[in-house]
């Protein structure tokens, strides 16, 4: 079941269940209030899909998760799962611009199956993680790569507003363990790979996430890239697929302020 977010012109946002080409209108916020349907279907190409999740806490990332996207940075993979945090305010939605700062070097995209959390979690056993999943979703870990490595840590390069794109809904019945992920600028692939090929599996990544935080309803985790090319500019179109899910777009925009060097 695909749960998506939406608005409509002038209106306020609401949730509603994907049905082929329409919307099956829910009574609130599925993570708080179930999925009751209001009765009420609008159709699908009539609205603005939101940003299906808006974490209240936060969103987790994991780095380095891939041994070959690892390999391709330079480093030879985490002992433990390699979580950072990105703020709420980075979180926009399908269609909606990634703003790009100015910052020296390159903006990178990183396209990743996110985990949404359903329930107040904490220190999950690995055997018991599907019982905190509401679902799954896209997302896109965009990072000012040289500011990484210039700021010695990664909170400003990946925290920027507009930087964790999610969308275009939330998959609730789907096998996370052997999903192809696709990432392509103006249509060219820059990366590719599987979920199966996950350093830290997801049920590993949750039981460590739990025993450092408590997760929350809303609660996002990304679960880290494939390996590829990663810069775009702007101007260009980033499109993430991944299978069972669909496709989050974003196309990137310099910042009003933005100069060139």
């Amino acid at each position: 079941m695909k749960v998506a977010r939406f608005a409509t012109d002038g209106g306020e946002p609401q949730f509603g269940i994907v049905d082929d080409e329409e919307l099956v209108v829910l009574a609130g916020d599925p993570l708080y209030h179930g999925l009751d349907t209001t009765g009420q279907r609008i159709a699908l190409e009539s609205v603005r899909l939101l940003a299906p999740v808006i974490p209240r806490s936060k969103v987790i990332c994991v780095g380095m998760n891939y041994a070959a996207h690892a390999q391709e940075m330079g480093h030879e993979g985490p002992d433990n799962p390699l979580v950072f945090l990105k703020p709420n305010t980075a979180v926009v939605g399908p269609g909606d611009p990634i703003i790009l700062p100015p910052v020296h070097g390159r903006i990178v995209h990183e396209g990743e199956l996110a985990v949404v959390i359903g329930s107040v979690a904490k220190r999950v056993k690995p055997e018991d993680w599907e019982s905190v999943v509401f679902g799954y979703t896209i997302a896109n870990d965009v990072s000012a790569r040289d500011v990484m490595f210039a700021d010695g840590q990664w909170a400003r390069a990946k925290g920027y507003d507009t930087f964790c794109p999610l969308g275009p809904w939330i998959e609730t019945e789907l096998d996370p363990s052997n999903l192809d992920i696709h990432t392509s600028v103006d249509g060219e692939t820059r990366r590719a790979g599987n979920t199966k090929d996950l350093i830290y599996s997801i049920p590993e990544i949750i039981a460590f996430c739990s025993d450092v935080w408590t997760l929350l309803p809303g609660d996002v985790i990304c679960t880290g890239t494939p390996p590829g090319l990663g810069g775009f500019v702007d101007g260009q179109r980033v499109d993430i697929t991944i299978e069972g899910i669909g496709t989050l777009s974003n196309p990137a925009k310099n910042r009003d302020d933005r100069t060139d060097d």
